[in-house]
């Protein structure tokens, strides 16, 4: 149970620096590209861009902290564990699907 507490511990601040970086993405002045892309594509709407990738932030943020209060219901870790390896290949396609498609120019 201590493990399951520690594990929960590190996905809720996981979960919260990634809503700390929607936050700053939100008011950023230029494109900010999902995992911190080094590289900054061209969009058609900066500001509609960033809203839309803050908002996908928010979102793996709030399900990162979700994973880690199901841990504290007694189940494994590894459901967790698999759980925001999923979570991050789905945000991912859909960061390359759907809005990096919107809005490039």
């Amino acid at each position: 149970m201590k493990e399951n507490i520690f594990f929960c511990g590190l996905l809720c601040i996981w979960g919260i620096i990634y809503i700390c970086i929607a936050i700053y993405i939100w008011f950023s002045k230029k494109a900010i590209a999902f995992r911190g892309s080094k590289k900054f594509i061209e969009v058609t709407d900066i500001r509609k861009y960033n809203y839309a990738m803050s908002k996908l932030y928010v979102v793996t943020g709030i399900v990162w902290i979700l994973f880690g209060l199901f841990l504290l219901t007694g189940h494994s870790k590894w459901i967790s564990v698999v759980g925001v390896v999923m979570v991050n290949i789905v945000f991912s396609v859909v960061d390359s699907l759907a809005i990096e498609k919107k809005y490039k120019k």
